[in-house]
């Protein structure tokens, strides 16, 4: 079976026939972030439960287009993106550096429980949220309106549970952002039950296998939104690749902070830009080795457990299982980088509680094993002209094509399907019937842009459907 297997998925296979899809929505949401105001009480509890380093990176501005092009090198069969100079991936060191998270402790696993999302919210919350629970999740907004300032002269248990609703803010906006950061899982509070216990997780190996999870669904080309830990993805590509980095601020812990500063605004144009870059890029652009010269600021409880990022293991995160894979990227290690092994073929995403269940007790077993499989430099000093050439044979080296007036065409239209797409989720029930004419009318102007090519798509036009049921229902 070819390494490549999941090809035909892939959103390389629609780029090289033209197909564009446009950037990414990117679903980290951490501009409300500072919207928080966390008391001395709960800063020590935050500590605690292990993410005091974390909430120090705060919003850092992304750029869609740079995160887009690196998601179109990016291999779920391998979990590593495929470069002309060969595979690199992010490895369990790094995401200790960069973000200040553990790596190292117990699997980060929501155990079955058969109290109800509504209960759990009135245990550890002390309230619930009325008519803003769907299912298991509550909405982020009630979260924040409800819990974003502790009160002067507040009990332990309000502290606990103002402290609580950052914590399961700030995973369900940046380490386990979903597709719908709108909502956050009611689950994640048993996580925070006992802050203590919290401390406990190997929080950065669950964030690495979340973000795997997010880039390797966003890679298919059917997706064109991606959530998941994007600030660490970028970062990543900041301290490797010489593509359009910029200026490094003021050397601090955690290792991303080094790129706090204000980015430029970027068009979503240079989607293209990146892709030709990442095509034309040269060894000499790389920096395999890029955070040993910031490793004097690095706290030493983070140094302990660095050899981790060589550990050939299985990454666990709430129903995520994904593979970390460093025998493929030794070059990020110093050392030389022969054919590697083969990767244990991809399961079909699991559903049922039971198989997911199944999966991550296999998982846990591995993961006890981690500083067992830690991986060397087998091949020694060698010539890798072998291991090049059969990269160049697996892989797909070149996506760049050259911009048409077709090209640019068709960048336009899934624009306007974004647009589209956004429009049909929107509710007019609360604007004035001037204010909703008009807004109908817009997504009627771009409804019949997406008619020319048959670009119109029948899930928008269900959506839309439902929207003007509702509306007129309410009328």
């Amino acid at each position: 079976m070819p390494v490549l297997y999941e090809q035909e998925k892939h959103v390389s296979s629609a780029i090289m026939t033209g197909q564009e899809r446009g950037v990414l929505r990117c679903q980290e949401r951490t501009s409300l972030l500072h919207h928080w105001k966390l008391t001395k009480e709960q800063i020590e509890l935050v500590d605690k439960a292990g993410f005091g380093w974390f909430r120090l990176i705060g919003s850092i501005s992304l750029n869609n287009s740079l995160i887009s092009a690196l998601v179109e090198r990016w291999r779920r069969e391998t979990n590593t993106f495929h470069f002309p100079c060969g595979e690199m991936t992010i490895t369990l060191d790094e995401v200790s550096l960069l973000l200040g998270l553990a790596v190292d402790g117990k699997p980060v696993v929501v155990g079955v429980k058969d109290e109800d999302p509504s209960q759990v919210c009135q245990r550890l919350l002390g309230k619930l949220p009325q008519g803003e629970l769907s299912g298991n999740r509550v909405t982020a907004r009630w979260l924040k309106e409800s819990f974003a300032e502790c009160p002067k002269g507040a009990t332990v248990k309000e502290v606990e549970f103002h402290t609580r609703a950052y914590l399961i803010y700030l995973v369900g906006s940046t380490v386990f952002a979903t597709t719908d950061p709108s909502k956050i899982s009611v689950d994640y509070l048993l996580l925070f039950e006992d802050f203590e216990r919290a401390g406990e997780y190997a929080w950065g190996a669950a964030a690495l296998a979340f973000l795997y999870r997010q880039i390797g669904n966003a890679s298919q080309r059917s997706q064109s939104i991606i959530g998941g830990c994007l600030t660490l993805l970028q970062c990543w590509s900041y301290f490797h690749l010489n593509i359009d980095r910029p200026k490094r601020t003021t050397r601090q812990f955690p290792l991303a902070l080094l790129w706090k500063g204000r980015q430029q605004s970027r068009s979503k144009n240079d989607l293209f830009k990146y892709r030709k870059a990442l095509d034309d890029l040269d060894p000499s652009q790389v920096s395999w080795c890029p955070l040993e010269g910031d490793l004097d600021i690095v706290p030493e409880s983070f140094k302990d457990n660095l050899l981790l990022g060589r550990s050939r293991t299985k990454l666990i995160a709430p129903k995520v299982v994904e593979w970390h894979l460093p025998d493929r990227c030794m070059k990020q290690f110093g050392m030389c980088q022969v054919i590697p092994g083969e990767v244990p073929h991809r399961k079909n995403e699991k559903t049922h509680d039971e198989d997911l269940l199944e999966d991550i007790n296999t998982a846990d077993e591995e993961w006890m094993r981690r500083k067992e499989n830690i991986v060397g430099n087998e091949g020694g000093n060698v010539d890798e002209t072998e291991y090049m050439q059969w990269f160049n044979s697996i892989t797909v080296p070149k996506l760049h094509r050259d911009t048409s007036l077709e090209a640019d065409i068709m960048n336009v239209q899934a624009a306007i399907l974004q647009f589209d797409e956004v429009a049909s989720t929107l509710s007019l029930e609360d604007l004035h019937p001037e204010e909703r004419e008009a807004v109908e009318e817009a997504v009627m102007c771009m409804s019949n842009a997406l008619r020319v090519g048959d670009w119109y798509e029948a899930p928008t036009t269900n959506k839309r459907k439902r929207r003007e049921e509702q509306t007129e229902s309410s009328e």
